[in-house]
């Protein structure tokens, strides 16, 4: 499945209750398994979620420091949260480095 084939149905959602909105649970299942399809991530965002690559790592961002998005799925969330982390440790070095 690519890109252009993947829909919002398709991705997985526990369809148990857990305090997020609809369209955050998607969020998250697509961040699960967006590596799986062909074709680039931006594209797929754009057309599953109707918005763009910028605002979507807005609310992902929001989301991931959401109590109810962690007992949603505790494993995903702790990774992107290190992944954020990283990615904050790595700036502030670049900066820093750069200011010397």
């Amino acid at each position: 499945m690519d890109a252009a084939t993947m829909t919002l149905e398709s991705l997985p959602t526990t369809g148990a209750p857990s305090g997020l909105a609809e369209r955050d649970e998607q969020v998250l299942a697509f961040e699960r398994q967006w590596w799986k399809y062909a074709g680039a991530k931006e594209q797929a965002i754009r057309e599953l979620f109707d918005m763009s690559a910028t605002r979507y790592y807005q609310v992902l961002n929001a989301l991931i420091d959401d109590p109810a998005a962690l007992a949603h799925d505790p494993m995903l969330v702790k990774r992107l949260r290190r992944m954020r982390s990283s990615r904050q440790r790595a700036r502030t070095a670049r900066r820093l480095s750069t200011q010397g």
